[in-house]
């Protein structure tokens, strides 16, 4: 999902670029109004490890690539600021060493994958949990609809940024079916994991998911 350099016109990344400023702005005052500095340690450690398995690509014709995102999964764990903070510090890293993704793409990228997915994983478990019973059941189906639903949603705007990119040789009529088609199918598996991890994490370390409790304001 990470689009590089050069797949993107100056408008896109203008506007995706202001979408980033504009959102990572407000998060951090969020942040700073919150009881959120004991949870700075997991920040860090959750990113690190989302940076590992982020590192397994698959190339896509008439796309970008495919790997797993763990948006949702941040999201739930430290809820959609924090987990925006820890998706932001993987994507910067990536870009500015690994060189996956790219500097003027960076806007896009944030908000593939430390926005869209963050959001939408925090929000479906929260509703799972908040509206029903919170059993190991409704945390489980949550926790895979959040990881499922967060990388297919983000996968189809990544593929109408690209698609609509003037700089870029495919249209959105390829782009758009290739980039949601595929990552709807790798959500399913993203979102199992996820529900895995969670579940684990539920039995194991309860203070590691701060969803459902008052770390924000």
């Amino acid at each position: 999902m990470h689009i590089p350099d050069g797949f993107l016109d100056i408008p896109t990344a203008v506007v995706t670029y202001a979408i980033f400023l504009l959102y990572g702005y407000y998060a951090i005052r969020k942040i700073r109004n919150s009881q959120f500095t004991e949870y700075v340690p997991f920040v860090s450690v959750l990113a690190a490890g989302i940076f590992a398995v982020q590192m397994l690509n698959w190339p896509l014709p008439g796309g970008t690539s495919l790997h797993f995102v763990g948006g949702g999964l941040a999201g739930i764990m430290l809820g959609p600021w924090l987990g925006f903070m820890a998706m932001f510090l993987v994507l910067l890293v990536q870009a500015l060493v690994f060189h996956d993704g790219g500097i003027t793409t960076l806007g896009a990228n944030v908000i593939n994958m430390a926005i869209v997915p963050v959001l939408l994983g925090y929000f479906i478990y929260w509703i799972c949990i908040s509206k029903f019973k919170a059993t190991n059941s409704k945390r489980s189906i949550g926790a895979f609809l959040g990881g499922w639903i967060g990388i297919a949603i983000a996968g189809a705007i990544a593929g109408l940024q690209i698609g609509y990119s003037h700089s870029f040789p495919y249209g959105v009529s390829i782009t758009l079916p290739i980039m949601a088609g595929w990552h709807a199918i790798l959500g399913i598996i993203e979102g199992v994991i996820t529900s895995f991890v969670i579940l684990y994490l539920v039995h194991k370390a309860p203070h590691l998911i701060l969803t459902g409790r008052r770390v924000t304001k």
